[in-house]
């Protein structure tokens, strides 16, 4: 009897909790909630739970700063307070993909998955981002700092003509 107890309550609570997932049902951002995000040079469209984001890159900067600055495009917008609040605003979104275009061809992607960075993570992302932008064409050490962080957070690629040998 205690067997058959234990498997009816344990049949009883997957139930329930299977009731209690299926009822909430998904909140994924809409087109006109993305509108706009990232600027009007960003398309975002949703796909499955990702939302993509594709960014067009001034083919300037990459005849002046090559590969580095090819690579660290994603990185500018994917850590951005847009991407963090488009995370905490919408709970079933499980990652944003950055992907960057120059002349029709991508570039460089990176995927930043849901609970990759906490709020420290985040603030540190956020500034190295300022500081890449703010001082990058100066000192492109901080073009290199961004990448590498973008790097270790991230699931990215970049066009062969772009990555390391």
């Amino acid at each position: 009897m205690g067997d058959r107890a234990r498997r009816i309550g344990l049949l009883a609570s997957a139930a329930l909790l299977l009731a209690g997932c299926s009822s909430r049902g998904t909140r994924l951002p809409s087109a006109a909630e993305l509108e706009g995000l990232y600027g009007e040079g960003a398309e975002l469209r949703v796909n499955g739970n990702v939302v993509d984001v594709r960014v067009d890159q001034d083919p300037a900067q990459i005849r002046r700063g090559g590969t580095l600055w090819a690579r660290v495009g994603p990185y500018i917008f994917l850590f951005s307070p847009q991407t963090e609040e488009l995370l905490q605003r919408f709970p079933d979104v499980a990652a944003v993909r950055v992907r960057t275009y120059v002349g029709g061809r991508q570039v460089a992607s990176a995927m930043l998955l849901r609970d990759e960075l906490t709020s420290v993570t985040w603030r540190e992302a956020v500034r190295r981002v300022a500081k890449a932008r703010l001082e990058g064409t100066r000192n492109p050490a901080h073009l290199e700092d961004l990448v590498r962080y973008g790097e270790d957070h991230t699931r990215f690629e970049y066009a062969p003509r772009f990555r390391e040998n």
